[in-house]
């Protein structure tokens, strides 16, 4: 009987001195989580996920062009802009005229519009070409010549290589591209370049003119016909994959900082990403959203108005709750979230029992082995 409460004592001794040492975990399990919440005098605010959290937290990032580009025509197919090559042929009713002579035309070739938008014609002077149609410009130096060659003729053509052009950089091809006819919108010259070399599902497609910069989702294009905006010359175009990301911590299947693989990445996706919950470990009651929020989200999750500036916010699903799965499938994940899964209670008993039955037979063995040697 002596023995048999000595050995019990020793090991509730063992038992603790396991415990005191800390056993191997991986990360804080819930009470430790709360215990940092505003109400345990903590500087984190700890909300329960429900369908109204889910409405106010729902922000994805808003991508899109301002009326400066919205509201830009597309280029007529024969608009002449700067740096545009010119081919003018002038036919003169005289033997004699101030540039030719009579059957046979003055061939002005390769007459670029310089970076002003203007041209020189001998004789017609600089004349304002960008802006202009050829059948324009063909007017302006006929009504210029009329006065010193009776009834001139004039032909003007734009030559190959238009000066009207973009850059494209991130698609499948890259380099400098003309705007051509088929080519006047942002799709049409994606199109025509080969395409974006990221997928679809995460491409971001931005544009730079002058001192303006738009960006919108590759897949908007195609869905909202109102985004595929008319380019100009000069405008820079670059197609980026999404840069967003989470940290996935925990019980799950996979520790790691993840890219977002579509637009909108919802909790129950995000797991998804990651292998989902370790079946062994994980609670499924312990599925934490770690986030700073905006004073503005964070004052209406909470029903208040007096927050002021960024808060920290915990975010809290249980899965095994009825709706638990719907909520995760709703809420959505935004940049900088850390999603952390906590290990199921029995996890730390089991390491301890494990810790102890371990010892037990190590000092089993070593006692054994000294009774041997006596």
């Amino acid at each position: 009987m002596g023995k048999t409460i000595a050995r019990r004592a020793a090991l509730l001794v063992l038992a603790g001195t396991v415990a005191a040492c800390g056993l191997p975990r991986v990360g804080p399990n819930k009470s430790e989580i709360y215990a940092g919440s505003v109400e345990q005098q903590g500087d984190a605010f700890i909300v329960s996920i429900n369908d109204r959290v889910t409405r106010a937290t729902a922000v994805v990032p808003a991508l899109g062009f301002d009326d400066a580009f919205l509201n830009a025509g597309i280029i007529g197919s024969d608009t002449i802009s700067p740096g545009d090559v010119l081919g003018i042929s002038i036919w003169e009713n005289v033997d004699a005229g101030i540039l030719t002579t009579a059957g046979a035309p003055a061939s002005l070739s390769e007459i670029q519009v310089d970076g002003d938008g203007y041209i020189f014609i001998p004789y017609a002077g600089r004349i304002r070409a960008a802006g202009n149609s050829p059948e324009t410009i063909r007017r302006i130096v006929t009504e210029k010549l009329a006065s010193q060659t009776p009834d001139p003729q004039v032909m003007v053509a734009r030559a190959a290589g238009n000066g009207t052009t973009v850059t494209l950089t991130g698609a499948t091809g890259q380099g400098v591209f003309p705007i051509e006819r088929p080519t006047r919108t942002l799709s049409a010259m994606l199109a025509a370049a080969g395409g974006v070399s990221v997928a679809p599902e995460i491409a971001k497609v931005r544009v730079t003119r002058g001192n303006q910069t738009g960006e919108v989702w590759f897949e908007d294009l195609f869905n909202n016909p109102a985004l595929d905006i008319a380019l100009r010359g000069g405008d820079r175009i670059l197609v980026e994959a999404d840069t967003r990301a989470y940290t996935a911590l925990g019980a799950t299947g996979g520790q790691s900082r993840v890219k977002f693989e579509s637009k909108t990445l919802s909790a129950i996706e995000a797991l998804a990403q990651v292998g989902g919950l370790q079946s062994n470990v994980a609670d499924p009651t312990g599925v934490f959203v770690f986030r700073n929020e905006t004073a503005e989200i964070a004052n209406s999750v909470l029903g208040r108005s007096d927050l002021i500036g960024p808060q920290r916010m915990v975010y809290v699903l249980n899965l095994t709750e009825p709706n638990g799965m719907f909520m995760a499938r709703d809420f959505v994940i935004r940049d900088g979230d850390t999603l952390y899964v906590t290990e199921a209670p029995y996890v730390q008993w089991t390491k301890l029992l494990s810790t102890i039955t371990g010892s037990l037979a190590s000092a089993g063995s070593i006692a054994a082995l000294g009774n041997s040697v006596k």
